[in-house]
């Protein structure tokens, strides 16, 4: 399974990186999860572009990650794509009824295909998904995914530390984590450094590579003091991930 990260920002643009968005591939399936400002040109890098992405999986309705989401519709059926399926956590089905309202030329352009998760497994595009509901400021699903019997990746969302969370993504190849800001910023509904090191240490659970990701400009040249922070409590294998990184889950 292939995850690219096409947007590892926040809802403070930086002109480095754009906001949440994230492109898994396996056997020809593709799933996109979130769609906030500046996905969609990432996503128009890949091979797969954004008419060779048919579904789109939403973690919650804040404006960074779903921002691009009418645009990626738009240009879906300028590109002849008509096609598109869009999940997420209740009221998705409504955030997109109220967008192709604000839009109306939009309305009847696409066969859409809405689903509200109830929170509990699913299937979807190709992939085989479980949900894990976080701590954050409205209602934001985080999600264990994975095709047949190979590994799994799970997309943390946004998210304060907490031993559930990392213990839902017990055995997956890689984690993705809320890490907005440092440690010297107060902040509620995100983690810092020194508390995910902690709550990793403190989970029950065995994880691959954890991928730091919705980052603030805060963070910006604090990279090393911030893994520090982290090693401080937790000596597993912990990057930051950058937009346009792509990696390869494979059986082990």
């Amino acid at each position: 399974m292939r995850l690219t990260f096409l947007g590892t920002g926040s809802a403070m643009p930086t002109g480095s990186r754009m906001q949440s968005g994230y492109l898994l591939e396996r056997d020809g399936n593709r799933l996109l999860v979130d769609c906030g400002s500046g996905v969609l040109h990432s996503l128009a890098r890949t091979d797969a572009g954004y008419e060779g992405v048919d579904t789109v999986l939403l973690t919650h309705h804040h404006l960074d990650h779903v921002s691009d989401l009418d645009v990626l519709m738009k240009a879906r059926w300028l590109a002849g794509e008509t096609e598109l399926t869009i999940a997420g956590p209740p009221g998705t089905s409504d955030l997109v009824r109220d967008l192709l309202e604000t839009h109306d030329y939009m309305q009847d352009r696409l066969d859409l295909t809405l689903r509200d998760l109830d929170g509990g497994p699913f299937e979807l595009a190709g992939f085989s998904g479980d949900t894990c509901e976080t701590r954050h400021s409205m209602q934001c699903f985080a999600y264990r995914l994975s095709v047949d019997d190979g590994p799994a990746i799970t997309l943390g969302a946004d998210s304060e530390a907490f031993t559930d969370l990392v213990e839902f993504a017990e055995g997956s190849a890689v984690l993705v984590h809320d890490c907005s800001f440092p440690d010297d910023v107060d902040v509620s509904n995100h983690p810092t450094p020194t508390t995910l090191g902690a709550t990793l240490r403190d989970a029950d659970a065995e994880v691959g590579r954890v991928y730091l990701t919705h980052l603030y400009p805060h963070t910006e040249g604090r990279h090393e003091e911030m893994l520090e922070s982290i090693a401080d409590s937790y000596d597993g294998d912990v990057q930051f991930a950058e937009d346009g990184l792509t990696i390869t889950v494979d059986r082990t």
